[in-house]
């Protein structure tokens, strides 16, 4: 047995005694800078896969409204996108079938570059805020937006950005 292969069993093997040991949420967040090439959604599928977390935060999908049923990955049925009309910006936010989520509320822009999601997860409350700032005057965009939705940020929101 190689030593990549047995590398990787030890991880799968910790992984698997932290979610028996008690419910843990892990998160990753990635720039794809694009997803309209089938290569490409598959090595990023691949990838969260690979990567197993609870949710996954995707920026720079640059999927047009049309195009949300390209992004796919086996089991994450649960996919919530913000997508523009002219194939750029666009986030979207994935959660594992592992997990009990439920979305209340959806917010997002028809820019693409910001989705938020109010729900429960594992019965507790949970916002989730993904955004792609504009690379100009981010800060500036970031803090205009976290303003406008002042109301639904508390204690338990996550912004990835």
């Amino acid at each position: 047995m190689g030593r990549e292969t047995k590398e990787t069993e030890e991880n799968r093997k910790t992984r698997h005694k932290m979610v028996v040991v008690g419910p843990h949420v892990s998160i990753i967040t990635l720039n794809v800078n694009g997803l309209n090439s089938p290569i490409k959604r598959h090595r990023v599928a691949g990838w969260i896969k690979e990567q197993d977390p609870t949710i996954c935060c995707l920026q720079e999908t640059h999927l047009s409204p049309k195009d949300k049923h390209r992004l796919r990955v086996k089991g994450w049925r649960t996919i919530l996108q913000a997508n523009n009309e002219q194939k750029k910006a666009g986030v979207a936010i994935l959660i594992s079938d592992k997990v009990d989520f439920k979305a209340k509320q959806i917010k997002k822009d028809k820019e693409g570059q910001y989705i938020m999601i109010k729900g429960t997860l594992h019965q507790e409350d949970i916002t989730l805020i993904n955004i792609y700032a504009p690379n100009t005057e981010a800060p500036k965009f970031v803090k205009q937006l976290l303003t406008e939705l002042k109301e639904d940020i508390n204690n338990n929101t996550i912004i990835l950005k």
